[in-house]
């Protein structure tokens, strides 16, 4: 196993998952994510915020990082942070506990660019991966609603928004 930045190389195959968990959004009656553009993909590979796991040579999930989310966090921003995306995993690779494996790295990678807190949100009230993620050591933090936003995706348009995070360990810091 490792995780490592995506390239340009892997954007059909980010495409393709970034399909498929949207399928599976619908299937689960669930807010599916919107279609991504190609170029917004590809600024994400160019910044280094689009990553992967990939289990023997196959891509295992992908996801991208931020360290600024003041359109969902509001005030709670200015806490210096890392936030995960879209994580999509391989159909292949569903349970097998992929997500613990990127939250376990995003802590690390946390903690080494000098973060307090990892967070991630959902939208919609969906409680198998509210659960999934309180498993995996994630606080519920609160339910927004946003309202109507051009710098979100419309899944996020007047919904409500779950914020969880995770306070990283920086005393070696």
């Amino acid at each position: 196993m490792k995780i490592q930045n995506s390239t340009v190389n892997d954007i059909e195959d980010i495409r393709r998952l970034y399909d498929e968990a949207i399928a599976y959004q619908k299937n689960k009656k669930g807010l599916p994510w919107q279609i991504l553009a190609k170029e917004i993909i590809e600024m994400e590979i160019i910044e280094n915020r689009q990553w992967k796991l990939v289990i023997d040579n196959e891509i295992a999930c992908v996801w991208v990082t931020t360290f600024s989310d003041p359109e969902i966090w509001g005030e709670k921003n200015l806490t210096p942070s890392v936030y995960l995306h879209r994580i999509a995993t391989n159909p292949k690779f569903r349970g097998q506990n992929v997500i613990s494996k990127v939250i376990n790295w995003a802590k690390e990678f946390g903690v080494q660019n000098k973060k307090s807190k990892l967070r991630l949100d959902t939208a919609g009230i969906n409680p198998g991966l509210i659960t999934m993620y309180v498993k995996n050591g994630f606080k519920f933090i609160d339910i927004t609603e946003i309202g109507s936003s051009e710098k979100l995706p419309t899944h996020y348009h007047n919904v409500p928004i779950c914020l969880f995070e995770i306070t990283l360990d920086t005393a070696f810091l």
